[in-house]
């Protein structure tokens, strides 16, 4: 299974907070985990917004995750999933970049993990999962604690 990284979760990461995030993120196989050159469009955007004394520092993070996350370059086939994504919402007024990240994912079919999930409803194809998330606790059953001799 691969998962595509929605910019808010990249940026999460790089300030290694919520926990949970970094903790699904290191859990997952080395390679099961890119970013749409969108998503590091914006991130390059967000770095030239950085006030000159924290670029570079900046730019140094965005470049050791990049070492981790495989930058996926947008081709023919995402740009088609794009128009068919744009077409089947004409409604909605999302970003663009939103809907090219969407159909990046969707071309690449990849779940696209994010903590903005509504920015991507009703998107058809789109698998969205939200790492932000803390995961529920395992249920736990008496007798089999018992059985295992951890009563």
């Amino acid at each position: 299974m691969r998962f595509m990284l929605d910019t808010n979760i990249c940026i999460y990461l790089i300030g290694q907070q919520p926990p949970q995030v970094r903790a699904r993120f290191l859990a997952t196989p080395l390679g099961d985990v890119v970013m749409s050159v969108v998503t590091y469009a914006e991130l390059r955007h967000g770095i030239e917004r950085c006030p000159a004394e924290d670029r570079v520092a900046a730019s140094q993070a965005l470049q050791r995750m990049i070492a981790r996350v495989p930058v996926l370059p947008f081709g023919e086939q995402d740009a088609h999933s794009f128009g068919v994504l744009a077409a089947a919402v004409p409604d909605r007024r999302r970003d663009a970049m939103d809907r090219l990240i969407a159909a990046h994912a969707v071309s690449m079919g990849c779940i696209l993990v994010t903590n903005n999930e509504a920015d991507f409803k009703d998107y058809p194809g789109v698998q969205v999962e939200n790492w932000t998330l803390k995961p529920e606790p395992a249920a736990i059953d008496i007798k089999t604690m018992q059985n295992e001799g951890r009563d």
